[in-house]
């Protein structure tokens, strides 16, 4: 370590430094120098900095570098940020030690997530003892859990083999905020939050993700306490998704969830400490019936529905309803509240849900609400949410930023500027001052892809827009000799291309049945992707989340089709909102909103076509205004700079050429 002082980042990063000696596949490059150096000048001057970094660039060894040097040089605390749970784990499991193995660096590293990642012993005690399961699989699943946990070290249920990311036993083996004893709770010294926690706060470096990160920063400014240590450096990776999980942490929420799961939990606790009091039981099934009821009558899944659109009935009856009910329960808990620390916790839970509940009902405060936030109720399979989100968070983000107390910021992401600027990403998250570099990705796009916009699709409005762009592409599909990935921006239109790729291949004379074709929603997003993968030749249907965090390289994925330019639906209530909001402000909402989102959500589903320098492929986008209209240009402007072609048989030679 002693000859790690004098070295600079610009031999560290050298064609012979030490990370070219630690890395087989190292290779010097112009843009990843340029993003550590960028950096380490932040950490000098303590400054806030932007940095766009292109599929390639190698962000995670630049960002980590001068952030580990900073920790072994000046002492310094870093936290990095990520967006999702498998990047935490790929970060703090692989990049971060190989890093400092190869720096010789070894300061203390934590890894944290939130609290329903781990295993709650007390919680999966008391469900062992109950026997209450919605299944006999519930049940042995638990028993398999149980096993786990005389191994375990971290008490991480994403490393639990037995417990699947769907299982609806997550919430019998998990606390939440509401129903967690905390220091009273008889399993408190064993606890494994507990235990990450203490290890995150003595930590040099803690590898967390941005619900995490949001839900620390929320709660330092509320002046609840803390879930993370004091840092002097924060980094944010896949920064592009920050601002709209930001929405969330600075409105209220309340979910039939949380009142089955107080209903559950009273039930649990009555079992043991109240069994005389038959009206406990009875006050929980009234709230039960009357959360089904509203579930009932909200109908379809996967709505969003303005809160001052929904019916009358719903609103103003069955909510009131509801709130009666769980009044009568609150009264019934606080006569056994003394009982036991958890029927005392329900208590308390109970307040806070009707607390909730009186206030989304409170119709006073509605147009003093419709200035600056917006209420919606949102349906599950099995539930519903009702959500009040802030239009803006870009002030209650800074000030947080500012209550958080770290020296340097660095947010990062491929995807955070439009047409080459970073206006729009700065705005959402009130960073004005912050610096900015762009760098590009060192892919020879020229050479390994290729774009298709087809000829003479009709409107994505028509109503024979599907077929019409889906009979052009077949002919690509059917050729490639690789894996080919459709992302959708509707179910509607996945579903309608599954049954007609199914068509195809029943009645193929080519054999192309051979291509394993997999569904978004059948599987495990995780396990379609390696699926996917394996298969070599597989056609994977997607939307949503597969838009990004899908990293295939290789001819197992060389082409990939866009069926639509992702506008956000505008009636959703957030969005709808925005937009009014937007134009009594006398600003263009499309141009300032809608175009800088879709381009943000076009640039990461385009970016999974080329993931490495031996890449080859083809993306289509099927949408025609993207030639058509003249706000196109933005569109084509913020993406790399492939080869564009218009003509189907220079798609197909190309597609053929892969395997010559």
């Amino acid at each position: 370590m002693s000859d790690l002082k004098p070295l600079s980042i610009d031999s560290l990063f050298s064609a012979n430094g030490l990370l070219a000696e630690a890395f087989d596949k190292f290779v010097e490059r112009d843009a990843q120098l340029q993003m550590a150096k960028a950096i380490e000048k932040a950490i000098e001057k303590a400054e806030s900095i932007c940095i766009e970094a292109g599929t390639g660039t190698g962000k995670t060894f630049a960002y980590l570098v001068p952030a580990l040097l900073a920790a072994y040089h000046n002492g310094k605390k870093i936290i990095v940020s990520t967006g999702t749970k498998n990047l935490q784990d790929q970060l703090y499991f692989r990049d971060l030690p190989n890093i400092a193995e190869a720096l010789s660096i070894n300061k203390q590293k934590a890894l944290l997530k939130g609290r329903n990642n781990y295993l709650c012993l007390y919680r999966m005690a008391q469900n062992l003892d109950s026997g209450r399961f919605q299944s006999r699989s519930m049940a042995d699943t638990l028993i398999k859990v149980n096993h786990w946990s005389k191994k375990t070290v971290s008490g991480d249920l994403t490393q639990c083999p037995e417990l699947k990311d769907n299982d609806p036993l997550w919430g019998y083996v998990t606390s939440t905020n509401d129903n967690c004893l905390g220091a009273d709770c008889p399993d408190y010294a064993d606890c494994y939050l507990v235990k990450a926690r203490q290890k995150a706060m003595e930590a040099d470096l803690v590898v967390v993700n941005h619900h995490l990160l949001l839900a620390d920063m929320v709660l330092k400014e509320d002046g609840f306490g803390e879930l993370l240590p004091q840092a002097d450096m924060m980094i944010v990776d896949e920064a592009h998704q920050l601002a709209a999980i930001a929405h969330s942490f600075y409105g209220r929420r309340l979910t039939s969830r949380q009142i089955n799961e107080l209903c559950r939990d009273t039930e649990l606790e009555a079992m043991t400490t109240a069994k005389d009091d038959r009206q406990l039981s009875v006050a929980v099934r009234r709230v039960e019936g009357a959360v089904n009821e509203i579930r009932i009558q909200l109908g379809d899944t996967g709505q969003k529905i303005n809160w001052l659109q929904l019916h009358s009935n719903i609103r103003e009856k069955m909510f009131a309803e509801l709130l009666r009910e769980v009044k009568a329960l609150s009264r019934r808990l606080d006569m056994q509240a003394t009982r036991s620390k958890g029927l005392d916790s329900c208590h308390r839970r109970s307040m806070e849900i009707l607390q909730s509940l009186m206030m989304f009902g409170d119709q006073e405060l509605a147009p003093e609400l419709a200035q600056e936030s917006v209420r919606w109720v949102e349906t599950y399979r099995t539930g519903f949410a009702v959500i009040e989100t802030p239009l803006d968070v870009a002030e209650a983000f800074e000030q947080s930023r500012l209550e958080q107390g770290a020296d340097t910021w660095v947010f990062t992401s491929a995807t955070m500027t439009q047409s080459k600027k970073f206006e729009h990403f700065k705005s959402l998250l009130g960073l004005d001052a912050s610096k900015e570099l762009m760098l590009d990705s060192p892919f020879d796009y020229q050479n390994q892809s290729l774009l298709y916009v087809p000829r003479g699709l009709p409107d994505p409005r028509n109503a024979t827009y599907i077929e019409t762009w889906f009979e052009r592409i077949y002919p690509l599909i059917e050729i490639n000799q690789g894996g080919t990935f459709l992302l959708f921006t509707s179910y509607f239109a996945l579903n309608k291309v599954r049954d007609l790729i199914e068509d195809k291949l029943k009645v193929s004379s080519q054999e192309t049945a051979s291509n394993l074709l997999l569904i978004q929603g059948e599987k495990p997003k995780n396990e379609l992707i390696e699926l996917f993968r394996e298969a070599g030749n597989g056609i994977l249907l997607a939307t949503s989340s597969f838009w990004e965090g899908v990293d295939v390289k290789g001819m197992a994925l060389s082409l990939v089709v866009i069926d639509k330019l992702p506008f956000s639906a505008p009636d959703e209530p957030l969005v709808e909102a925005r937009i009014q909001s937007m134009r009594k402000q006398g600003k263009n909402p499309f141009y300032e909103l809608q175009i800088p989102e879709a381009i943000t959500a076009l640039q990461q589903g385009s970016g999974r076509l080329i993931r490495d320098q031996e890449d080859k492929g083809v993306l289509v986008l099927c949408d025609p205004r993207i030639v058509a209209n003249p706000y196109g240009k933005a569109f084509l402007n913020s993406l790399p700079d492939l080869p564009r072609t218009r003509d189907q048989k220079t798609v197909l030679k190309f597609l053929q050429s892969l395997t010559d």
